[in-house]
């Protein structure tokens, strides 16, 4: 599955691939999501757990990204 939304790949995936941006874009890491199944979004939306997973997918796409783009 493909997906710009971060709450929707921690939600659905077991693991999140994140690309690098461009046209020759690679894999810049994995996250491993093991959060139990099957997910519920409202009970998710304070467990620290999943906040701290979109936290990580969040400072990959804003952070990491922009660091390698200088």
């Amino acid at each position: 599955m493909v997906t710009h939304d971060v709450d929707e790949a921690v939600l659905l995936s077991d693991r999140v691939v994140m690309m690098t941006n461009g046209p020759a874009a690679k894999i810049g890491g994995v996250l491993n999501v093991d959060l139990p199944c099957p997910r519920n979004r409202l009970a998710l939306a304070g467990d620290r757990r999943y906040m701290a997973l979109r936290a990580e997918l969040l400072e990959f796409l804003y952070r990491k990204q922009m660091r390698d783009a200088a």
